[in-house]
């Protein structure tokens, strides 16, 4: 693919949809083309509000329109798999929201697809894409604060949401963990990898979806990572990575930062921040730039993002989900992992 203009399909019109199709709009190297819903009222009112020129009352259209170069799913994770796997069946290529899907073997049938019919497919981590967040990493990695030994990350929100809130519906794949958790999981596991050990506790609402988990992830090399979430409280949404020769600390808003301090032992503090030109810490342009330079190398997934990750990610919630004790609807008894 050249430097001409990428052609995005946009499938589900809620308020993710439309902050990304929002980004996008100012992206001179993007287009939307399409937007789909199963209400094509909702798509229609969605197209008219961006100027998309086609607007789908069902998913299998726009997976069928050959003029779209890539598909973002923004639906609930509970229909990832429908939706995301219909796209690349069609030869679509995807970008898919987190949490990647409910659980590991669903994610890994959109690998199996992605590889089977030769697209790209990435899960829309924007963490990992973001400059600061990057750079905090690239720190960690040339040895700026030494051996990691501890991470901590949080994210809660104060709630309260109703029994009719998807955030409390199992069928939805409701709950914090999937839709919050997924935030503080993937940000010990870009600095350390997949955890050796697991532990977690939760405390489960009456529909059987976790309202807030705790989770203490291990590691062979001694490190440890304590990650909590909730929607019953609004925590400080904050991170710290400690390591052998220092701290990084994360003030605020840690998936999506605006600046980070560096402690090194025997050195002042030392601030990183945004470059404005990068945008507002919730801009989605980072990841949407990342998949069409990607798309645009030829590439089949992001080395920012690489799918190993993300089923590594979903391995973990797997076993923290195992552990606490929810399980969503239509899923067998064996679908959670045994870490």
């Amino acid at each position: 693919m050249g430097q001409q203009s990428v052609r995005w399909g946009i499938l589900a019109t809620g308020g993710i949809a439309a902050a990304f199709a929002a980004d996008l709009v100012d992206l001179p190297d993007a287009e939307i083309v399409a937007v789909a819903s199963r209400r094509k009222e909702s798509a229609d009112a969605f197209a008219e509000r961006f100027g998309v020129t086609r607007a789908y009352g069902d998913w299998e259209s726009l997976a069928a329109d050959a003029d779209i170069d890539v598909v973002y799913v923004a639906t609930p994770h509970a229909a990832h798999r429908a939706a995301a796997g219909l796209c690349l069946a069609a030869g679509r290529n995807v970008l898919c929201e987190k949490a990647f899907t409910l659980n590991l073997r669903e994610a890994e049938e959109l690998v199996a697809l992605a590889r089977e019919h030769d697209r790209f497919l990435m899960e829309a981590m924007w963490m990992y894409c973001n400059p600061l967040v990057r750079r905090l990493k690239a720190l960690v990695t040339d040895g700026a604060i030494g051996e990691v030994r501890t991470v901590q990350a949080d994210f809660g929100l104060a709630g309260p949401f109703p029994p009719a809130h998807r955030l409390r519906d199992p069928a939805l794949g409701g709950g914090a963990l999937l839709d919050l958790g997924v935030y503080p999981v993937s940000f010990a596991q870009l600095l350390l990898g997949e955890p050796d050990g697991i532990a977690a506790s939760a405390v489960l609402s009456d529909e059987g979806v976790d309202l807030q988990t705790g989770a203490l992830l291990s590691w062979d090399s001694g490190a440890l990572a304590s990650v909590h979430c909730s929607i019953v409280g609004g925590t400080a949404v904050t991170a710290s990575v400690t390591g052998s020769r220092g701290r990084i600390d994360i003030p605020s808003g840690f998936f999506h930062p605006d600046r980070f301090v560096l402690h090194r032992d025997g050195r002042d503090p030392e601030e990183f921040t945004a470059d404005p030109a990068d945008g507002p810490r919730t801009s989605l342009r980072h990841e949407a730039k990342e998949v069409m330079r990607a798309l645009r190398a030829g590439e089949k997934e992001s080395p920012l993002v690489p799918l190993e990750g993300s089923l590594a990610v979903m391995r973990t919630l797997d076993a923290i989900r195992e552990r606490i004790g929810v399980r969503y609807p239509g899923e067998a008894a064996t679908a959670t992992a045994t870490v």
